[in-house]
C-alpha cells in the first residue's frame, strides 16, 4: 500500500498521479504500484512539487511494517534504534506575559483611563 499526500502542490502533478493512484481526498493519494513505480512517483513528485509540501508513507518489511518519506516538510523523519520517528521542531518560546498592573501598548490614553479608572 502506498500513500502520497500533498499540500500546496501545482494542479499538474495531482493529475500526474491520478494515472497510477486514486485520489481519496484533495491532495491524499492512495495504491499499490510495485516498488519501481512507487519510486518514479517520488521522483516525480519531488521534482514538480515547487513551493508545496510532500509526503510518501508506505509498507515495507521493518519494525513497524512501514516507512515514509518527506519533502519540504518541517517535520522530518529520523530513525531511532531502528524505528523511524518524526522529529518536529522546537516550539517557539511562549511570549513573556506582561504583569496585569503594566499597561497594554498601544492604547489611547483615553482608553487606558477608561479602563484603569485613573485621571477621572
Amino acid at each position: 500500500m502506498t500513500v502520497i499526500v500533498l499540500t500546496n502542490c501545482p494542479a499538474g502533478l495531482r493529475g500526474f498521479l491520478t494515472r497510477w493512484l486514486l485520489e481519496i481526498s484533495a491532495g491524499v493519494f492512495v495504491g499499490n504500484p510495485s516498488a519501481r513505480i512507487r519510486d518514479v512517483l517520488w521522483n516525480e513528485v519531488q521534482q514538480y512539487a515547487g513551493q508545496g509540501r510532500a509526503l510518501l508513507a508506505h509498507t515495507t518489511n521493518n519494525e513497524q511494517g512501514f516507512t515514509f518519506r518527506t519533502h519540504d516538510h518541517a517535520w522530518q523523519p529520523i530513525d531511532h534504534e531502528g524505528i523511524t520517528l518524526i522529529h518536529r521542531p522546537a516550539a517557539t518560546p511562549p511570549r513573556e506575559t506582561s504583569s496585569p498592573s503594566a499597561e497594554p501598548s498601544g492604547w489611547s490614553r483615553a482608553a487606558k483611563r477608561r479602563r484603569f479608572g485613573r485621571g477621572k
